[in-house]
């Protein structure tokens, strides 16, 4: 493995990690599933998964590497933790907003914040978002940047400033 592939993530799914990984893999652009590995019989007194079935899919969405486990519903996403994509225009922001939101909980947007149809948190935004908010470096414009950024679900790069 590449070192730039030291650390990845894991993401747990209940039985959805190779639908999932097929959902995201679609939308972003240099992203292919690497590779699948199955259930076998060793182990299944734990594991508790038909021998065969899907256990880990390994991923890449745009050079990132992920890997999906079918791990049984013991653990659930919640927003603590959320996976970041920053947009270079309103273009982009627009597609992946509409792409991640497709079946996901219209409940969980805020801010630029959406929970897609997996229960992962993702923050759409523009790629220079900290930059705006940068207090030491024109405070009335952080203030009115997230005054108007609280107020949205996507974000409208037009609107903050």
């Amino acid at each position: 493995m590449p070192d730039n592939n030291r650390i990845s993530t894991c993401l747990w799914f209940n039985d959805q990690a190779q639908e999932a990984a097929s959902f995201y893999t679609a939308i972003f652009p240099n992203s292919a599933i690497l590779q699948v590995i199955h259930y076998s019989e060793a182990g299944r007194d734990i594991h508790r998964r038909e021998p065969g079935s899907v256990m880990l899919v390994e991923f890449e969405l745009d050079g990132h590497r992920y890997t999906a486990l079918n791990g049984g519903p013991a653990f659930r996403f919640n927003q603590a933790t959320s996976l970041v994509v920053n947009c270079a225009n309103q273009e982009e922001i627009d597609h992946y907003w509409h792409r991640l939101c497709d079946g996901g909980d219209p409940a969980a947007q805020q801010c630029g914040w959406l929970k897609d149809k997996y229960g992962i948190s993702w923050q759409v935004v523009p790629a220079r978002i900290l930059d705006l908010f940068q207090a030491d470096t024109d405070p009335e414009l952080t203030a009115r940047c997230m005054a108007k950024m609280m107020k949205m679900k996507k974000i409208r790069i037009d609107d903050l400033t």
